[in-house]
């Protein structure tokens, strides 16, 4: 009878110790997100479902505005240019960037990318996995963004 309760006592604590663990990598995978989801970005400017949250906006003094942009799976923004250019900072995932007439680059967490003023591009997440960005848009004064036409498949999936 004392070794039933001895093993009970132990497949007790056994369960507690790794219901605990499942619990902490839980809370774990909930705080991977640094910042909320935001709104969803307009279908007229996304293929697919790009999240977006004003972290930042831009005011007389600063003249900046920072945000946070998921992309889903495949999600990509249409081309555009920024007028005083934009600085992305990728955070989590992996997604492209392409400059008009370069070829499509491969970004990961980490990677960071100087859009030139008035450079046609585009950017969003791999056919198979997100990607998070961090986006900088300096000297709002001279505008945010002239959206273009969208990204078609085809150079969504060539890599030259």
């Amino acid at each position: 009878m004392k070794s039933g309760i001895i093993k009970f006592k132990l497949v007790t604590a056994i369960a507690f110790m790794v219901l605990s663990s499942i619990g902490c990598k839980a809370q774990k995978a909930a705080t991977q997100a640094i910042f909320s989801k935001g709104e969803l970005g307009p279908a007229e400017n996304f293929t697919g479902k790009a999240w977006h949250t004003t972290l930042v906006a831009s005011d007389s003094i600063y003249n900046t505005l920072v945000g946070n942009v998921y992309f889903e799976p495949g999600a990509r923004s249409n081309w555009h240019t920024h007028p005083a250019g934009q600085i992305l900072i990728i955070t989590d995932g992996v997604g492209y960037y392409q400059e008009k007439g370069q070829p499509r680059r491969t970004l990961r967490k980490g990677d960071v990318i100087k859009c030139p003023p008035n450079v046609m591009h585009w950017h969003g997440a791999s056919a198979d996995t997100g990607m998070q960005q961090l986006y900088i848009l300096p000297k709002t004064e001279k505008g945010i963004v002239q959206w273009l036409q969208p990204v078609t498949d085809e150079e969504y999936n060539n890599s030259n």
